[in-house]
């Protein structure tokens, strides 16, 4: 890998992450449901009570690609754990290492922090991705039902106490 590099991002970054939130959006096909803003980049990366991390991946001076991760808990095994929110290399430097790279940085992060866990969520879909994770190791844990409650429901029901 020539030249490439690996960062965690700070505020000045924001820009710059709301910009590959777009590029996953659109790969993903799910533009319309992008919300995301530099501002509430900023407050949910950057200030006192940050709920997510960033890292940025680089050849050269070229931004290439991001992760967001952010901590979680498993009460099985008594540990923290890492959920890996989005993981993306601009399709232009693919095939380079840049997403492996990223992945194997934030099991380092997971191994320095004590971690038991470091997990994500995968479009059915998405072969590339599915075929890489299961590369290195990763394993799909099926019997499991991902459900949401999204702010419009959060709203519902908490005002209906």
């Amino acid at each position: 890998m020539q030249d490439f590099k690996i960062r965690f991002a700070t505020e000045a970054d924001a820009g710059l992450i709301f910009d590959f939130i777009k590029g996953i959006a659109e790969y993903e096909k799910l533009s319309h449901l992008v919300e995301a803003t530099p501002e509430k980049i900023k407050k949910h990366l950057f200030e006192p009570n940050a709920v997510a991390e960033c890292l940025l991946a680089f050849e050269g001076e070229q931004a290439v690609g991001f992760a967001v991760y952010f901590h979680n808990y498993s009460t099985f095994v008594s540990k923290p754990g890492i959920y890996l929110e989005d993981l993306f290399v601009n399709p232009d430097y693919r095939g380079k290492g840049y997403g492996k790279s990223l992945l194997l940085k934030i099991v380092e992060i997971a191994k320095d922090r004590d971690c038991g866990r470091v997990e994500w969520s995968v479009l059915d879909w998405n072969k590339p991705a599915i075929d890489f994770y299961e590369s290195i190791g990763a394993v799909a844990i099926n019997g499991w039902t991902v459900y949401r409650l999204d702010e419009e429901m959060i709203g519902k029901i908490g005002s209906s106490k």
